[in-house]
């Protein structure tokens, strides 16, 4: 019998999503522990860690900053060197990027303004452990709840994750084209979300864990989970 995922929520001051993310996959059959950032280690046998969306340390710095150094920081870039599985959403994005676990950096969004809405997006691969339950190129609907998602990278970096294939997700219209119009918060080459090098972590903007349950709104990011559990 295949044991269930167990993933680790990570639970910084200020987080406010984690019970979403837990829900989400708790829904699809996963074990799930949440973790107080001060904890050195990651629980025995921790298939997935994620970083929920909030205001991590109130975002009185610079968004993810002070999280990123945080104790469980550590076990977490150990757990992804060794290939875990890592998840970032949101202020978790924030936070990985922060934490050197992936590049670039998420700035105010181009108009200065929170959004919170849905979004429509483009799935730019399925090869992944976290696109599989996706087809390549489908149009999904996340929410949206950030006013530093505008993501951004140095040339050379845009670059590389064109070439190598490592992003994950754009904003599109609801034909799936990629514009300035379909683009929220100003990220370069419409960039909502992005892998390292090995593909076993992501960190995306808008959230998937609103999107699992047809009577709050819709069911699209159900999928993201179900591909984790069965990863």
């Amino acid at each position: 019998m295949t044991k269930p995922l167990k993933a680790a929520v990570l639970l910084f001051p200020g987080s406010n999503r984690e019970r979403d993310v837990a829900r989400a996959l708790a829904g699809v059959g996963a074990e799930v522990e949440i973790v107080w950032h001060e904890s050195a280690r990651l629980p025995p046998g921790t298939d997935l860690a994620v970083l929920p969306g909030g205001f991590s340390y109130g975002d009185y710095l610079r968004c993810g900053a002070i999280a990123a150094r945080a104790p469980v920081m550590a076990a977490v870039a150990e757990h992804a060197a060794r290939g875990g599985l890592v998840l970032g959403i949101c202020n978790g994005f924030q936070i990985l990027c922060e934490a050197g676990l992936l590049p670039g950096a998420l700035m105010r969004n181009a108009g200065l303004k929170f959004i919170c809405r849905l979004q429509t997006l483009r799935v730019e691969t399925n090869r992944t452990p976290f696109t599989r339950g996706y087809g390549a190129g489908a149009v999904v609907t996340y929410a949206l709840a950030h006013g530093e998602g505008a993501y951004v990278a140095i040339a050379q970096e845009i670059e590389a994750l064109e070439r190598s294939g490592r992003i994950a997700l754009r904003y599109c219209d609801a034909q799936g084209q990629a514009s300035a119009a379909a683009n929220p918060n100003g990220s370069m080459h419409n960039i909502a979300g992005v892998y390292n090098a090995g593909f076993n972590v992501l960190g995306l903007m808008p959230h998937p864990e609103n999107l699992i349950d047809a009577l709050t709104g819709g069911v699209d990011g159900r999928p993201l989970f179900e591909a984790l559990a069965a990863a």
